[in-house]
């Protein structure tokens, strides 16, 4: 059996080189520690710059002012298509307007979001992204408790940006758990204020959503933390499903981030494939620049089997690493490079694919991700091909380089060990 066909086989049945294996189930829990499933233990301190807040003598709900919206539009599209100083000058033009309003502090927020997002081992955003979240709370919370008209869209406001540090701080890589129970309470206590009229906008509903999805899914997956849960009110995942998709469809603010949670809920938790596709490959055809979404579609199509499709996605992300475009770097190149070695393994284009995957190793060893299925999978397919080229001490040489590194659970290290022991019986 080729190794396409192992690792295929291996998806269908659970197992997903892309989680990394025994990092996965860290991962999801930490995707849900944002929403305070713990109670807090201490508070945490805002930017002391952010109380220096302009007068306020008008009434514009900006989360709804057609206006606003208009003067962010463009913006918001280079956001997301990673012209980030394009849109941080319309964002600071929004600040100088509106520095009483919370809206432009957490737009400038969400551009060191998205920074972090290819690469979260790159913590040198951490501080300038957290700073904007601070800033976005200590406005906030001016308007919400000296300005009633404004109540409900603060709350949404201050729910976001204490979500927003909460997924920062429940990151695989910075295992700020305290933090994230703090501020994941925090988020809670102001997505209930600001679910009193979600009816009115539908940004509103995005937090409402994930909650009524995740409050569901965690006690299904962690039965552990089904104790914690008695504090909280009941979701519905049902429900949290059809809210997404209502912000994914009619939100302004809000739309692409609800978009991205559906693509990967649908995806990994709802085994719906070609919908969570459909939303990948509107991403990357509307922002060509994000290197999130183009991994994304492009491992889309690899594991539906449209290796004529996905080989020119792959060599993009490549050439775009290659050429230095703004935020392309190793882990994108780590999913392009073995999806390569795959597609030309399936080609039977041996000396071809053993390239990408050493390539593939190459760029897993500059972010530290050596665990990972990626940098396994590649080991092993190193040493099939060199097993069906007549090489078998270099199979072995791979084969054992996979038991030394991975760990005796993984799908890896059995794999490994079975091919070992396959080729003593031969000799």
């Amino acid at each position: 059996m080729t190794n396409v066909s192992s690792i295929q086989q291996k998806k269908r049945s659970g197992f997903d080189p892309v989680r990394g294996g025994r990092r996965f189930g860290r991962l999801l829990l930490s995707r849900w520690l944002w929403f305070g499933m713990v109670l807090p233990l201490w508070v945490a301190q805002f930017d002391a710059r952010a109380q220096m807040i302009t007068k306020k003598d008008t009434t514009i709900i900006l989360i709804s002012d057609l206006n606003v919206q208009l003067e962010c539009s463009q913006a918001l599209n280079d956001l997301y298509n990673f012209k980030f100083s394009a849109a941080e000058a319309q964002f600071q033009y929004l600040k100088a307007k509106y520095a009483w309003h919370p809206l432009p502090y957490f737009l400038m927020g969400l551009i060191e979001w998205w920074k972090i997002m290819p690469n979260t081992k790159d913590q040198s955003h951490d501080e300038t992204f957290l700073a904007y979240m601070d800033s976005t709370i200590a406005v906030g919370e001016n308007l919400y408790e000296n300005y009633p008209a404004y109540k409900t869209e603060s709350s949404f406001f201050l729910a976001a940006a204490y979500g927003f540090k909460g997924r920062l701080y429940a990151d695989e890589e910075r295992k700020a758990w305290r933090k994230a129970a703090v501020v994941g309470k925090n988020a809670i206590n102001y997505l209930e204020e600001s679910k009193e009229k979600e009816g009115l906008n539908p940004e509103l509903l995005f937090g409402d959503a994930l909650y009524n999805y995740f409050s569901v899914w965690v006690p299904e997956n962690y039965p552990v933390l089904k104790p914690v849960l008695w504090f909280f009110k009941k979701g519905d995942k049902a429900l949290g499903l059809k809210q997404l998709k209502e912000v994914s469809y009619n939100a302004f603010y809000t739309r692409t981030e609800a978009m991205v949670w559906l693509m990967r809920i649908l995806n990994s938790y709802e085994n719906d494939q070609p919908r969570a596709f459909q939303i990948s490959e509107y991403l990357y055809q509307t922002y060509p620049r994000n290197p999130y979404f183009h991994r994304y579609y492009a491992r889309m199509l690899y594991y539906q089997g449209r290796f004529a499709e996905a080989d020119p996605v792959c060599r993009s992300i490549l050439n775009k690493i290659d050429s230095g475009q703004v935020g392309y770097e190793a882990t994108s190149g780590r999913y392009a490079a073995f999806f390569l070695g795959q597609i030309n393994e399936a080609r039977r284009k041996l000396d071809e694919a053993k390239k990408y995957y050493e390539l593939c190793m190459r760029y897993a060893e500059q972010i530290e991700a050596t665990e990972s299925g990626y940098y396994l999978y590649s080991m092993i397919a190193l040493g099939e091909i060199a097993e069906k080229q007549g090489d078998k001490a270099g199979a072995r040489k791979w084969f054992k380089a996979v038991e030394k590194k991975a760990g005796r659970k993984d799908e890896a290290y059995k794999t490994a060990r079975q091919r070992l022991k396959k080729m003593e019986k031969g000799d």
